[in-house]
């Protein structure tokens, strides 16, 4: 009986299912199996001593007056020939040795233990997985599946990274390691079904949790990210700390920190600003690399009006938009971005606008 503790010690050691579990599934599956052999009548216990693995198996019969079913009852007369102490109503218990048990125990205990040793795996890792939802994790390529990539976690099972959770032309390679943030796990009759993305904006925060000391202990907060994945991201950060830097603690000497960030998304640019409660200093800080002029906020419209200089406008704007874009989701602000002089002219137009309603105004009084 030894190498079946041997085999259970094992399978708690690699596989993270309590032996205890496994034990009591082997107690099931050989009262199962007789239970079926005795067309499921007999009342049956099995013990499975938890140092050496030995079994002893017990049926428990009524003692009554008259026998009608030998399965689950005993007559007073046998009952006392056990012990005079038993009285109709009694159980009687009887160590038994069924015929074949070691053949019944054997083949069907194999069965259900495997079956309960894949059961438990899957909760295991459901388990293993669950706590490190919405987080960053380590995953070593395996392969490509069409245009989506097999990724092992923990060795422990394989995510899918779909195309859509990719950065826009990142190209992987088998034994590469690359950082996931975990959407979901959901469990799932063939194991843990785990959601995972390259494209997340909670994966730059993590990063930063993870890279940067002062985030992770909540003296520098991130108060918000936009990101479009693969070519920039902004990311506003304030200090609980009047004597800490948010910026600089972000950035790290000589941009270290930062910078094992940007490596871990493939180059991706990082613009890493001061958040404020004031919404017009926020917007000119989102507005970076680009100086601003005068910003002017509609805060029922949840709007902006930004002055640049001439020079700067395209800078502000960004190419194709993007500096704008990303400045608007950052401060949830719709964002209107003018070059001074294009400010001067709309201003012009505008006295004139209204220097002609007073004028049409005051001669229809006339």
């Amino acid at each position: 009986m030894s190498e079946i503790m041997d085999a259970l010690n094992q399978i708690e050691r690699e596989k993270g299912i309590d032996r205890e579990i496994l034990m009591e599934t082997i107690e099931k599956a050989i009262i199962d199996a007789y239970k079926k052999d005795k067309d499921g009548e007999v009342n049956m216990q099995v013990v499975m001593d938890r140092e050496t693995g030995a079994f002893t198996a017990f049926v428990e019969r009524e003692v009554v007056e008259t026998v009608e079913n030998p399965a689950t009852q005993i007559s007073l007369e046998e009952a006392k020939m056990q012990d005079q102490h038993y009285e109709i109503g009694d159980v009687v218990r009887l160590e038994i040795q069924p015929k074949n048990f070691g053949r019944i125990s054997a083949q069907n205990a194999r069965n259900v233990i495997v079956q309960k040793i894949k059961e438990e795996e899957r909760k295991s890792i459901f388990n293993h997985f669950q706590c490190k939802e919405k987080d960053v994790v380590t995953g070593v390529v395996q392969r490509y599946v069409g245009r989506n990539v097999c990724i092992s976690l923990d060795d422990k099972t394989d995510a899918i990274l779909t195309e859509n959770e990719q950065i826009p032309g990142e190209v992987f390679h088998p034994t590469e390691r690359v950082k996931l943030y975990i959407i979901e796990v959901r469990a799932s009759n063939k194991g843990p079904k785990i959601l995972v993305s390259r494209t997340h904006p909670e994966l730059v925060k993590r990063l930063f949790e993870k890279e940067v000391t002062e985030v992770a202990d909540g003296t520098v907060e991130i108060k918000n990210i936009s990101r479009e994945a693969g070519s920039r991201s902004k990311i506003a950060v304030w200090s609980n700390d009047a004597n800490v830097d948010p910026v600089g603690a972000c950035v790290g000497l000589n941009g270290s920190r930062v910078n094992a960030i940007v490596n871990d998304l493939r180059g991706e640019k990082i613009d890493i600003i001061n958040w404020n409660e004031n919404p017009a200093i926020f917007i000119k800080n989102a507005l970076s690399p680009s100086g601003v002029v005068a910003v002017t906020v509609d805060l029922d419209e949840k709007s902006a009006r930004v002055v640049v200089p001439d020079n700067q406008l395209s800078l502000a704007i960004g190419k194709e938009g993007q500096n704008a874009r990303l400045a608007a989701r950052l401060t949830g602000y719709k964002i209107d971005i003018k070059s001074e002089s294009q400010a001067e002219a709309l201003e012009e137009e505008t006295e004139e606008e209204e220097y002609m309603d007073e004028k049409q105004y005051a001669e229809e009084e006339e």
